[in-house]
């Protein structure tokens, strides 16, 4: 066994995967350019830790469930009033995280509420935050099958582990008191602990819808509001599908000068 060989084996015991592939290329480098062995060090180091963190953000991606399109690159602020612009770009810095906050993001349907969570999340990503995106009613019913299966609690540790955790439309659960229960016992458990990211088309005054009995509503809207952020989106922003099925109309209509030609 050659001394690169040797040293490529202890690198891989020492999982330093990134090292184990660029050292030879890297002694070549060092060999020619007469670097002290400091600098050797020093190089192979810094890319075996570059090569971790993009490992890690590659995993934090996948394990977000985020949606791909939805990034802060291709989400369209042009129309976005100034003081949901900022609010954006102080949201992406992750500071709210790092400080348990939540994240309430209200609006009639279509007006760009997921989207903007996601692109949150997609920053908080890249941040090294863990963050879990999912429609409520998905989640509501993992929660209910593991309460059925006496496994509520152990999901709810899986829960745990992540930074941030997405729940979008939560106004399309079915309602029921057990949907009811589980989902308040989610927010219960991550009360300034843990983020949430809540996007809604209800507003406080219709959760009664969600959580039932006024009692259990007021506690829910406490332990969210408590520690949060919360963003509107008015009446003044325009619903994107409805923009996007008046634009498809328009490319599909005949012309009217073709039409007046014949």
């Amino acid at each position: 066994m050659s001394p690169l060989e040797q040293i490529q084996q202890h690198l891989r015991s020492l999982r330093m995967p990134t090292a184990v592939e660029i050292v030879g290329d890297l002694l070549t480098t060092a060999t020619r350019e007469t670097w002290p062995f400091e600098t050797f060090l020093a190089e192979l180091l810094e890319q075996e830790l570059e090569g971790r963190s993009q490992r890690r953000t590659e995993r934090l991606q996948k394990a977000s469930h985020l949606p791909a399109g939805k990034t802060l690159a291709n989400f369209d602020q042009e129309h976005l009033p100034l003081r949901l612009i900022r609010q954006l770009a102080q949201l992406c810095t992750g500071e709210f995280v790092t400080r348990a906050e939540n994240l309430l993001i209200f609006g009639l349907p279509g007006r760009g509420k997921t989207h903007f969570a996601a692109a949150v999340g997609h920053q908080l990503v890249q941040a090294g935050h863990s963050v879990l995106f999912t429609p409520t009613y998905r989640l509501v019913d993992e929660l209910l099958r593991a309460k059925r299966d006496l496994l509520l609690e152990k999901v709810l540790h899986h829960l745990d582990t992540y930074d941030v955790l997405i729940l979008d439309d939560i106004g399309y659960v079915q309602q029921s008191r057990d949907e009811m229960e589980v989902l308040f016992t989610l927010l219960a458990e991550r009360y300034e602990r843990r983020s949430v990211v809540i996007t809604s088309n209800l507003v406080f005054s219709q959760w009664d819808q969600i959580f039932k009995d006024p009692m259990t509503t007021a506690a829910a809207i406490d332990r969210v509001v408590h520690h949060s952020i919360i963003v509107e989106f008015g009446k003044e922003i325009t619903s994107h599908r409805a923009q996007e099925a008046a634009q498809r109309i328009q490319e599909h209509s005949p012309d009217p000068l073709a039409l007046a030609q014949q």
